[in-house]
């Protein structure tokens, strides 16, 4: 392998793991803040990726279908937690799967009713469609660059939000402690609702910004559920920055496991995670246990 294809796949790396790490973060903010098993994760990752298609589709702006998305999931999110969610707090986990599998049926018949069994295509905005001539025979999409750009920056505000603000800082002491934040007078029900609805908004992000590139189709967001889960174990349960690191990982071990190792390519992600649990059984930046 040259030096230009190993650039290559360590784009292609780079631009799957922080897509990943996106998508993955919402589930560390549900699964490891609010303590909710959310299984219809990888629905909504899915639901973003029909949303860009059906929005583009009508505006004729994948910039309108990348705003619109989000705020529509954000919304969805919002009347999930009110009217279902909220519900299942301090609920045994048995509760949230068959909740949160009950709106995987609902948000795919949904789906089957509005646009059918298809797969659907969306094009890129009108300055990233093209791709940098790196050799005589190979080329990369800009599109890509731009995903792992936009997703790096969205990573850096996740960062910055979680570790640098006051809410950041409520929603970190509620993971740790929350009985003593409602003691002190923190309203924690409105900090779930917004918690939530920003997990789903992710996850929805992720789908919209990879829809260009893997078309849009049922069943979309299976893989990308396990996926994020192995990412949340891997990380460490409610760790943002063990998410970054374990999305990354993922990315590597998946892109150069398909060049180098195709046969077991597959298996590879679930020997890492074994490997990494083995070390440290919660997660690499999981809190250890008193």
């Amino acid at each position: 392998m040259d030096f230009v294809t190993l650039g290559v796949q360590l784009l292609n790396a780079i631009q799957y793991g922080t897509v990943l790490f996106l998508v993955a973060s919402g589930l560390t903010l549900v699964f490891g803040i609010l303590g909710v098993i959310n299984l219809a994760h990888g629905a909504f990752y899915m639901l973003g990726a029909y949303l860009a298609y059906w929005i583009a589709a009508y505006t004729g702006s994948f910039w309108i279908a990348v705003v619109g998305g989000v705020v529509i999931s954000f919304v969805v999110g919002l009347l999930l937690e009110n009217v279902f969610i909220r519900r299942l707090y301090g609920r045994d986990h048995l509760a949230q799967v068959l909740l949160s599998f009950g709106l995987i049926l609902v948000i795919d018949e949904v789906r089957q009713l509005l646009f059918g069994k298809d797969v659907h295509s969306v094009l890129p905005p009108e300055g990233l469609r093209g791709a940098i001539q790196l050799t005589d025979n190979l080329s990369y999409p800009v599109y890509r660059l731009a995903i792992c750009a936009f997703c790096l920056v969205a990573a850096a505000i996740i960062f910055l939000v979680i570790t640098r603000t006051k809410i950041g800082m409520i929603v970190r002491a509620g993971a740790e402690n929350r009985e003593m934040t409602r003691t002190l007078g923190i309203n924690f029900d409105t900090v779930n609702r917004y918690v939530f609805a920003v997990g789903i908004a992710l996850a929805a992000l992720g789908g919209i910004v990879v829809a260009p590139i893997s078309t849009v189709y049922p069943g979309m967001g299976d893989s990308m559920l396990i996926l994020s889960f192995v990412v949340v174990v891997l990380g460490g349960i409610g760790s943002i920055g063990g998410a970054a690191i374990g999305a990354l990982l993922i990315g590597l071990t998946d892109t150069f496991g398909k060049v180098f190792f195709p046969s077991v390519s597959s298996v590879l992600i679930y020997v890492l995670m074994a490997a990494v649990l083995l070390w440290r059984p919660n997660g690499i930046l999981g809190r250890r246990e008193v």
